[in-house]
């Protein structure tokens, strides 16, 4: 099980298109403490390339979903991406 796997099971399971998590709700879920560096708005960015080495990226991009940081809420707002098959 990849570290962010509880993250990305999460989303997967939500109905909602768009919704906020705190860090220690998201800390819950994924059993240990976010990183430092989640306090910036980097480490939330959304990342197109499937290499990416980033793995909290991966997390909520194979959900299906890309992720925003409220900056100084320590919360972060999940929207779901389009469908495939809606852009087609």
């Amino acid at each position: 099980m990849a570290k962010y796997d509880p993250l990305r099971d999460y989303l997967r399971r939500q109905k909602l298109d768009e919704f906020e998590l705190t860090f220690a709700e998201m800390e819950r879920k994924i059993g240990y403490m976010l990183p430092k560096s989640a306090g910036r708005p980097q480490w939330w960015a959304n990342a197109a390339d499937s290499d990416t080495t980033h793995v909290q990226r991966r997390a909520w991009g194979d959900a299906g979903f890309d992720a925003f940081l409220i900056v100084g809420a320590d919360r972060v707002r999940f929207r779901r991406l389009p469908s495939k098959e809606a852009v087609s």
